[in-house]
């Protein structure tokens, strides 16, 4: 059997998605920006797209740019909101240590800058509070960025509470909804969020399509330079295909929400009990507070690349942590945030479903799964070390 149980990495394009695409490489394939009919039918096209996901954030139209992805839409927030800061006079940024590297690493360059940065402590069910951002609030703040839900341990974040926080106070709210987008209900004005960013690929979209909203008080800058699209803040043609199927696959996902998280939570939950009643296993970030079909654990002595290597070759496609980093021998920053000890932290596993897993799938990886593990132990000399009580159990 095989299955793919990464889908927090990407999902496969869903079949309304791929017909919703398709006409436009051979048929709808004007630029929107010229002025003959083919053009302008891309251009209503596009106008349409933005329509989509402007009406299932609870957005204006305008508020919508089309990027081309996640990270870019994240960096364009997190430069967009600093810029607005400084020319105020405020400089200071809050956000969270286990947030993508999309976040982190802009951060990182703000920093350089000039900009403080505060990363909030996680808490160990993974959940960032609103005290601890009310907390963290200088007179200088100008941005808090939250993601919605984790991207590794699927923690789901108290986002309209922070956003409450943050409008209170008059600073601006980002939040990555990359992971939520799609499997969590959205709305940008109940929630008092600022900016979002979300991408396509990980709710059965295209990849290299993404979407960055923008509360229409709040200006943009460019960081991508050149011609006028998107109101002159993403510059490049738009990739008209790819924005058809993103749309095409959110308004599928938005309506089919409830249904595909009723699928998925009892498959999850199932996967979660019979990994975690493994001996020395544990299970990363709260047991209900997260997304519909994540899971992630943790398990004592083995390391997690061999674990991966070994479902793969029993047709388990599954990660370790999140697949922007799969080349990094370092432990997974998020489950060090959550005060995983390095040694645990090596010993991870994600697995990720979709409304296209099946609960005879779940049933095969509760199957193979502690099979490979008592084999990775045996051969471990960490794993002897633990069992004949020569170091302590960490889990």
């Amino acid at each position: 059997m095989n299955v793919y149980a990464d889908n927090a990495a990407t999902t496969a394009v869903s079949k309304t998605a791929l017909a919703a695409m398709l006409p436009c490489f051979q048929e709808t394939y004007g630029n929107p920006s010229s002025l003959h009919s083919p053009g302008q039918r891309a251009e209503e096209l596009l106008s349409e797209a933005r329509a989509v996901f402007a009406k299932n954030l609870n957005a204006n139209p305008r508020e919508i740019t089309f990027t081309s992805g996640g990270s870019e839409a994240d960096t364009q927030a997190l430069r967009s909101a600093a810029a607005l800061g400084a020319r105020k006079g405020k400089r200071h940024i809050i956000s969270t240590k286990f947030e993508h590297h999309a976040v982190l690493h802009t951060l990182d360059a703000l920093a350089k800058e000039g900009f403080s940065i505060t990363l909030l402590d996680i808490p160990p069910d993974g959940v960032v509070t609103p005290e601890q951002v009310r907390a963290a609030l200088r007179p200088d703040t100008c941005l808090v960025s939250v993601m919605f839900a984790n991207n590794e341990i699927g923690t789901i974040q108290p986002i309209p509470e922070i956003g409450a926080v943050c409008r209170e106070a008059g600073v601006l709210f980002h939040t990555d909804a990359v992971q939520a987008a799609g499997h969590l209900p959205i709305d940008v004005e109940a929630m008092q969020i600022d900016l979002l960013s979300l991408s396509a690929h990980k709710f059965h979209g295209p990849k290299g399509a993404g979407v960055l909203y923008a509360r229409r008080n709040v200006p943009l800058v460019n960081v991508v330079y050149g011609g006028g699209q998107e109101h002159g803040k993403r510059p490049g043609t738009e990739n008209i295909p790819a924005i058809c199927g993103a749309a095409a696959a959110f308004q599928e996902a938005c309506a089919n929400m409830e249904q595909n998280a009723a699928h998925l939570r009892p498959l999850r939950d199932r996967l979660i009990a019979g990994l975690t009643a493994i001996p020395h296993s544990a299970l990363n970030g709260d047991a209900l507070r997260r997304l519909p079909g994540n899971v992630n654990l943790c398990f004592e002595g083995i390391e997690g690349e061999s674990l991966l290597l070994l479902l793969d070759s029993k047709g388990i496609a599954a990660s370790s942590g999140s697949a922007c980093t799969s080349g990094s021998l370092d432990p997974s920053h998020v489950l060090l945030a959550l005060g995983r000890p390095h040694e645990v932290a090596h010993g991870s596993l994600r697995l990720s479903l979709s409304a296209y897993n099946t609960a005879e799938e779940v049933d095969y990886i509760l199957d193979v799964v502690p099979g490979i593990l008592s084999y990775l132990r045996e051969m471990s000399p960490v794993w002897d070390e633990l069992e004949k009580g020569q170091r302590p159990h960490l889990i």
